[in-house]
């Protein structure tokens, strides 16, 4: 008897603890379940290489950068083709954005007035690629209903700015995956309540041993035929890398 009750003693615990855990993950509020997808996205350090094609409706063209990142302080960002852009460089260090153009052997540091103008001629701005906000910490996250994208059961979750944030978008919505916690598509708005871009991702593959899209569209809302895609051919994430890489120094020999 004292056996028997001691296997009923484990099986109860066993089974409250994973349903504890199950309870954990079901109930995770929007800013954890954002959270969660950033930081998979990002890693606590990755280095990529990547295409960037920007699309008109009468012509495209595409451009190869390398991309490594710490945190969400410390990114920087080589243009490696073609040939007129190579070796310029943008860094983003804590609160400062830095731009090395080779061609005039000099470092410019972008001012906060620069955040909405167009990152190279695409449809990115220097905010969106460098990311001086933080979709974690500079809003407050609220559940919506569930929906569907790539066939895969999503959370949507409605991102509204923190008063005093420094942000540029009234609002955002965002679709993550409730299986695999991956962002599949991002709604971003003005402060009048108008769509102004869409961001579809697709090409769902392992990347360094994550579940993640490859390719991530970005869509003006009201410029017909026009839209700017990433496309990831290589990314490892957690590696070695310390925060003196990200230095001015740095932008004039990183290769």
């Amino acid at each position: 008897m004292p056996l028997l009750l001691l296997d009923i003693m484990l099986i109860f615990l066993l089974v409250v603890g994973n349903a504890d855990r199950t309870d954990k993950k079901i109930n995770l509020n929007a800013k954890e379940i954002v959270e969660k997808a950033d930081k998979k996205r990002r890693g606590d350090t990755s280095q990529a290489e990547m295409s960037i094609t920007i699309v008109r409706p009468t012509w495209s063209r595409e451009m190869r950068i390398k991309a490594w990142s710490k945190d969400t302080e410390f990114s920087l960002i080589l243009i490696t083709a073609p040939a007129r852009d190579r070796g310029t460089v943008f860094l983003k260090r804590k609160k400062e954005i830095w731009n090395w153009i080779p061609s005039i052997d000099r470092n410019i540091k972008l001012p906060p007035s620069m955040m909405m103008q167009s990152w190279m001629g695409s449809d990115f701005t220097n905010d969106d690629l460098i990311k001086e906000s933080s979709i974690v910490e500079d809003y407050d996250h609220k559940l919506l209903q569930d929906s569907v994208v790539l066939g895969r059961e999503c959370y949507k979750i409605a991102l509204l700015p923190k008063p005093e944030a420094p942000v540029v978008w009234g609002k955002i919505y965002c679709w993550i995956d409730k299986k695999d916690f991956m962002e599949l598509k991002t709604e971003l708005y003005d402060e009048d309540g108008y769509l102004v871009n869409q961001v579809l991702f697709s090409d769902i593959k392992m990347l360094d041993g994550r579940l993640l899209p490859a390719k991530m569209a970005y869509i003006p809302a009201e410029k017909k035929g026009q839209k700017t895609v990433i496309q990831y051919h290589e990314v490892d994430y957690d590696i070695d890398i310390n925060e003196s890489f990200f230095s001015l120094q740095n932008m004039k020999r990183v290769r």
